[in-house]
Order: structure tokens, then sequence, then C-alpha cells
């Protein structure tokens, strides 16, 4: 299993976070959902709009496809490339241990 970690070190405007959100539900979801070998993703993010996302899958492979999926999708209607500003950096990781915590929780 293989960890990415993106990282959008700036704090961001409401605007902003309202182009990433509705990116990340109408293009960006569907575009890595096909890709094979993604696990899951959890979105951290801090009231001032600054994020780290944190995307699970099988393989490295995965998460490169998925980078290129994202990379050439086309902006939809009304999306703003000018408040989509992109991540700081993306690091990838081999997972090296995992601990269970009672339950899963969402």
């Amino acid at each position: 299993m293989y960890a990415q970690l993106t990282y959008f070190d700036r704090p961001r405007s409401s605007e902003q976070l309202a182009a990433e959100d509705f990116a990340n539900s109408e293009r960006i979801k569907p575009a890595v959902e096909r890709v094979p070998g993604n696990i899951r993703t959890y979105v951290l993010r801090r009231e001032d709009g600054s994020e780290v996302v944190v995307s699970l899958a099988e393989t490295e492979q995965a998460l490169i496809d998925s980078q290129k999926a994202i990379m050439g999708s086309t902006l939809l209607p009304g999306e703003d490339p000018a408040l989509l500003t992109g991540a700081d950096r993306v690091e990838i990781y081999p997972v090296h241990q995992v601990f269970e915590h009672g339950e899963a929780r969402s």
C-alpha cells in the first residue's frame, strides 16, 4: 500500500475553497474513481483554508495514474483556473505500518 500527501500550505479564501470543493466533487473525484487501485482519500482542512490531502492506494502506480487523470481532466464550465491554485507539494510514501484502533469510524 502507498500513501500520497498533497499539501496546500498557504491560507485560501472562501472563494478558492468553494472552487476547490466544486472541482473535487464534480471533476477530480470522478477522474480518480476511474483509476483502479485507489482505496481512500482524506481531506484535512484548517480554518485558514490550508489543507493536506491523504490518498491511499494499492500501488504507487495507482497514485501516479491518478495524478495524470487529474492533470488531464478538462475544466468544467464555470471553473475559474485563477481560483484553482494547485498544490504546494506532493509526496508519495510506501506505507510502513498500519495500526487499527477499535472499530472503523467515518
